[in-house]
């Protein structure tokens, strides 16, 4: 705790708003780079002519699961996959398309289901802790406004106290995402490095390295994000107590 408050003592809110203010930025650059890259791979179709449902099905066949359903979900980037219903769920633009993009973000989201089959640790982390971030996400939009308010107005910290532990919680979660999302796009590539009946030639692999590389790049910007609020609200919380 004193090491804390050290690193803390250290972090003006003025840094740490200077900081989210670049963070924003960055994200706002990585968020217009992967649509844009999705959006440029997506209009290249595949040599082998298969489509985002029939890439996934064939990469869960090849790893021996047989038990995790393909499905089409609405909305745009809405793909993910559920291990609780143990369901690949792909957006439209994934399902049905035959091309480059469709392919990795289907493989990338199977990569997730064949985490769930090998126990990947940081995989189930992550699930046990998706209730508790849940609940301390809608803490935090609940407690942060009114904790700043009561702290400033009524000299009373525990409200916001509460807020930045809540949005601890949510930054622990972000980051515990980085290795999950990693790792699943490393399956996915591995496999389709291995599997040339759905990628056929070398161009078609790069493509999907980048695009999968961007994608994952937003994890990482979300969780330096979050990091960036909580220690502009833990500053606040710190400065007060002095």
């Amino acid at each position: 705790m004193n090491h804390l408050t050290f690193i803390l003592g250290y972090i003006s809110m003025g840094s740490a708003w200077l900081l989210m203010i670049v963070i924003a930025v960055v994200s706002l650059i990585v968020q217009w780079r992967f649509k844009s890259k999705f959006k440029q791979y997506s209009e290249i179709g595949l040599m082998s002519g298969m489509s985002g449902q029939e890439v996934a099905e064939r990469m869960l066949k090849d790893n021996g699961i047989y038990d995790v359903q393909v499905i089409s979900v609405e909305g745009q980037l809405t793909d993910h996959y559920n291990p609780e219903t143990k369901t690949v769920n792909l957006s439209p633009d994934v399902f049905n398309s035959r091309s480059v993009a469709s392919a990795a973000v289907a493989a990338h989201e199977c990569g997730h289901a064949v985490q769930h089959a090998a126990g990947y640790s940081w995989l189930s982390l992550r699930t046990i802790l998706v209730p508790v971030t849940n609940a301390a996400s809608t803490l935090v939009q609940i407690t942060l406004f009114i904790g700043v308010m009561l702290l400033f107005f009524a000299h009373n910290p525990l409200v916001l106290a509460i807020g930045v532990a809540a949005l601890a919680v949510v930054t622990l979660f972000s980051f515990i995402t980085l290795p999950v999302e990693f790792d699943a796009s490393s399956r996915a590539l591995a496999w389709l490095n291995n599997n040339y009946t759905v990628m056929q030639t070398a161009e078609e692999h790069e493509q999907a390295k980048d695009a999968l590389w961007w994608a994952a790049m937003t994890y990482v910007v979300a969780a330096l994000g979050s990091l960036a609020t909580l220690l502009y609200y833990a500053s606040m919380l710190n400065n007060n107590r002095r």
